[in-house]
């Protein structure tokens, strides 16, 4: 079964030296409601995604894309950054606690076990870099 890709429109606001800075627009889900100008609900950001370009590949700066990113990758991101660090605290928590440990300082030291959790994934970054890639497509 093939995987599935998330696509998104983008504009190419930089390119350099095999690299390309593309801005994706995303909006909410009420981004097109008529009345949100009135509304603080709805919300639209910008984000910056910095894509490898193959060999061969020419963009220019203003040029128009699509920005595709399997889903997988998508999920593990997820995963990485907020479902893993729920569990170290709640571990944590529950280690501290069941050792005897006052209910405030075990939640402190559960909350520090964030530190060293964010550390190894900073000290990763370059390996996720690379297993976390985009394309992009004219």
């Amino acid at each position: 079964m093939k995987e599935k890709i998330v696509t998104h429109p983008g504009i190419i606001s930089r390119v350099e030296q095999g690299m390309a800075e593309v801005t994706v627009i995303t909006k909410s889900a009420c981004a097109s409601c008529e009345v949100k100008s009135s509304c603080a609900i709805g919300e639209t950001k910008a984000k910056v995604i910095d894509v490898d370009l193959r060999p061969g590949e020419k963009y220019e700066q203003g040029q128009q894309v699509t920005v595709e990113m399997k889903q997988s990758m998508g999920s593990w991101a997820v995963l990485l950054g907020y479902f893993f660090p729920f569990l170290v605290v709640l571990f944590g928590l529950i280690i501290f606690t069941s050792s005897g440990m006052d209910e405030g300082l075990s939640g402190l030291l559960s909350l520090g076990l964030l530190i060293p959790y964010y550390l190894v994934l900073y000290t990763l970054r370059d390996f996720f870099k690379r297993r976390f890639s985009y394309q992009i497509h004219p």
